[in-house]
């Protein structure tokens, strides 16, 4: 078993970043394991996060790769109105930090950079990551991610590859 050190956690980070940029979502999805959950939490007023999917509302919420799988399909089938054509991403991940090696988890800040060719217009989202990454026969996923987006008055659709 390999040791989580901050090298390797950035470079995990970057990869997925890559991946999504790039428009490789099955290859994104690949990253996650078959009970991961992707998790962009709203807030509950001005300093507090949702932390409950359950119970409180949530930007996005996937529980499983499953339903990130649904979602890269109706993302690439060409039947979303809102994902067609997607807009252009590029991600930008700085601050990581491994908080517990042999837990995995990793927080880290990110800004993600969207333009949307049918409207001319770009915007920025900022915010903060968790991730929590596990080693599954030697290979490092994703167990679990959470990004709480900062800016939180969005002012166009948002979708997975976008935060």
């Amino acid at each position: 078993m390999t040791i989580l050190t901050r090298s390797l956690a950035e470079d995990l980070l970057y990869h997925e970043a890559l991946l999504l940029d790039t428009g490789a979502w099955a290859e994104w999805v690949e990253l996650y394991t078959p009970d991961a959950t992707f998790h962009v939490p709203a807030w509950r007023d001005e300093t507090t996060p949702t932390s409950d999917p359950d119970t409180e509302l949530s930007l996005i919420f996937y529980r499983g790769r499953r339903n990130l799988e649904d979602r890269v399909w109706r993302a690439t089938s060409g039947l979303s109105v809102a994902s067609s054509p997607p807009a252009r991403v590029v991600h930008l991940i700085a601050n990581v930090m491994v908080e517990d090696a042999a837990a995995g988890l990793v927080t880290s800040a990110f800004t993600v950079h969207r333009y949307d060719k049918r409207a001319e217009v770009a915007h920025v989202f900022f915010g903060r990551y968790r991730h929590r990454f596990v080693d599954v026969d030697g290979t490092w996923r994703i167990a679990a991610k959470t990004a709480w987006l900062l800016n939180d008055t969005i002012p166009t659709v948002l979708d997975f590859y976008q935060i």
